[in-house]
């Protein structure tokens, strides 16, 4: 089936220049902004909704990646091939997802409630928050809505032989638009929103996650150190020991 301009566009084209900006963009920000290659920590100024909002998404960010890895690189040939039957995969893939999804969808609430509902992070917030974090809540949120409604309450979709397909056609060099042009809205919109989501990435606090140590998890957010104790003063007019 021969693509429309439309699909070339939205498929092919777009999906291309979210993934140069991507490369470009981060090649750029590590030469002219390093001091700015972090996350920007607002622990000092709230820490309560912190504490449980942080691990709770990332820990569903890495699931979700993981996921997302499994079932959009990974062909169903490849599970097959391994004894992994096809009910067995999408059970897994169902249940595991929503839990990821619920992790990381309260996390994120999380942090968003604080940045809007604590004065001194929301007037700290700069341009690139502002465009990350409804960008990245609506990219989960199509994700989450996509699922339910498909594979949780809907009669089933097999994304692997439709968008899956598309997604690694984008890096062997032959995209197949046609493979997801006629895939569910809500996985066209997820699909879409993700490479937006990639364009922005260079341009946000995202780029932490190229640098974020392996122990990020255990560690405390902020290390504090006492200031080292000063020796007592040495009393007015009082003679030095004489040896």
């Amino acid at each position: 089936m021969n693509a429309s301009g439309t699909d070339l566009v939205l498929w092919v084209a777009f999906p291309y220049v979210c993934l140069a900006v991507f490369a470009v963009g981060h090649v750029r920000r590590y030469r002219q902004d390093q001091f700015g290659w972090t996350s920007r920590t607002s622990q000092l100024l709230e820490h309560r909704r912190l504490r449980w909002g942080s691990p709770l998404f990332h820990l569903g960010a890495f699931m979700v990646i993981a996921g997302h890895v499994a079932g959009l690189a990974v062909p169903a040939s490849w599970t097959e091939a391994a004894g992994i039957s096809e009910h067995a995969y999408h059970t897994t893939a169902v249940w595991a997802g929503s839990v990821a999804g619920v992790a990381m969808v309260t996390g994120l609430g999380m942090l968003c409630a604080r940045r809007l509902l604590t004065l001194r992070i929301r007037l700290g917030t700069d341009r690139s928050d502002k465009v990350l974090f409804p960008l990245l809540s609506a990219t989960v949120l199509l994700g989450i809505l996509a699922t339910a409604a498909h594979n949780v309450f809907g009669g089933g979709y097999d994304y692997r032989e439709t968008v899956s397909v598309w997604f690694r056609g984008l890096f062997t060099l032959q995209p197949q638009p046609e493979a997801v042009s006629g895939a569910p809205l809500l996985f066209r919109l997820h699909a879409l929103s993700s490479c937006l989501l990639f364009a922005a990435w260079p341009f946000t606090r995202l780029v932490h996650v190229w640098s974020a140590p392996i122990g990020y998890l255990a560690r405390p957010y902020l290390v504090y150190r006492r200031r080292a104790a000063t020796a007592p003063p040495v009393a007015h007019g009082s003679a030095p020991d004489e040896t």
